[in-house]
């Protein structure tokens, strides 16, 4: 335990840091899955707006850092191929 007062406030933060990380990695991830979800069952209706919302989570993800920027092109950049493919057949 911290022993501190900049520590104490320090391990405040970063709590406060790792919840809103967790959030916004939370986010990202649980649209992917609603994207491969729809993908795989064939339910293609609401694919476009999903992957614009993961769009959006990612860039928000990226922006702070939560996960690196090569990462997230990474991410949408598959994630586009994965829908693409899907809207082909």
């Amino acid at each position: 335990m911290p022993i501190t007062k900049s520590a104490k406030k320090a391990l405040r933060q970063s709590e406060r840091r790792r919840e809103r990380n967790t959030e916004k990695k939370e986010a990202y991830r649980m649209l992917l899955r609603k994207i491969e979800k729809s993908v795989s069952t064939g339910k293609l209706d609401g694919i476009d707006a999903a992957l614009s919302a993961f769009y959006k989570a990612i860039d928000k993800a990226a922006k702070t850092r939560v996960i690196a920027t090569h990462k997230a092109s990474r991410f949408k950049s598959r994630a586009a191929k994965l829908v693409s493919g899907a809207l082909k057949k």
